[in-house]
């Protein structure tokens, strides 16, 4: 089956620099896929050349099957964009604005007021649906943005940093509705909010410095770059007792009242792992500490990230 996105060896350069260095990648229909990288590292650039704004030096890119260079007006007829300064109309009302755009993008007369409607809907906006745009806050101005992507219901949403200058309530609002068009529609979300990453999509694709370094589900990726780990709680003198344990190594210790919360890096083999918590709770016990509890932890996204980001020499990963 075709993908719904699709990127193969896609290549930007200024002069000898490379924005974009040979990135390839695919989104499957019905996927939420979040976009990841440093500043600099050439997402916006990759994004730009997806949605037809700005040549590629090289490579491939395609929407639906349909090839950006080659069948520009198929493939944006497929697409709903939302860059991360979105251009609108301040002198424009938020209703004729959306309308106006409905019509550009091909959206029929009859349908055009339901469309709209919808749109005004999915972005929580309607309350300023007469307001000039010029006098909403920058948040608003995010979601008549998300709402011009959404106005012509397209099959594939490229989204831009679409949470920036939103206040807390109004970030989880935009992530539950990202979250909710999966399946219906496929989702390329760029964005720095990290958390809003790992609750609305099902997989991440990484690049930094212009190359792809990682791409897969949080988990497997949370896998292959960040030693396992044990969550201990305990109330006691632990220190001569994790010392003496020679397989686990404590990276994290902090004081909650009469208890301390300690992070432990394991070995890698789940066999070793368990025989080295073994060893660890023996080793507490003897010592008279006592145990609240002992849990796997798990690795954050952003932990993750800064691993696959702050390397020198950048390296693929396969998942």
């Amino acid at each position: 089956m075709t993908a719904a996105i699709s990127v193969e060896k896609l290549t930007k350069r200024y002069g000898v620099h490379a924005a974009v260095d040979d990135v390839s990648f695919e989104v499957a229909r019905g996927e939420v896929v979040g976009f990841l990288g440093p500043n600099g590292a050439g997402k916006s650039t990759t994004l730009r050349i997806l949605v037809g704004f700005l040549g590629a030096t090289s490579g491939r890119a395609r929407i639906e099957g349909h090839d950006v260079v080659d069948d520009p007006d198929a493939a944006r007829s497929a697409l709903g964009y939302m860059p991360e300064a979105v251009p609108l109309y301040p002198e424009m009302r938020v209703r004729e604005y959306l309308r106006f755009r409905a019509e550009l993008k091909g959206v029929g007369r009859a349908a055009r007021v339901s469309a709209v409607g919808r749109a005004m809907d999915l972005a929580r906006i309607k309350d300023v649906a007469d307001t000039l745009i010029e006098h909403l806050s920058k948040g608003y101005r995010q979601r008549v943005g998300l709402a011009d992507a959404l106005v012509s219901d397209p099959r594939v949403l490229v989204l831009d940093e679409p949470t920036a200058g939103m206040d807390p309530n109004q970030i989880r609002e935009v992530r539950d509705l990202i979250k909710s068009l999966g399946g219906e529609h496929t989702v390329l979300l760029s964005t720095h909010i990290l958390p809003e990453v790992e609750a609305s999509c099902a997989r991440v694709v990484v690049i930094d410095k212009g190359r792809l370094v990682a791409e897969g589900k949080p988990g497997e990726l949370a896998r292959l770059r960040t030693p396992p780990r044990l969550e201990v709680i305990v109330r006691g003198t632990w220190k001569a007792a994790v010392a003496r344990v020679a397989e686990v190594k404590l990276l994290d210790s902090r004081t909650e009242g009469d208890v301390e919360h300690l992070t432990l890096e394991t070995p890698m083999d789940e066999d070793d792992r368990a025989t080295a918590a073994e060893k660890l709770v023996e080793a507490l016990v003897a010592d008279g500490v006592r145990i609240r509890s002992v849990a796997a932890g798990k690795a954050t996204l952003e932990e993750v990230f800064t691993a696959l980001t702050s390397e020198e020499k950048v390296e693929e990963v396969a998942t």
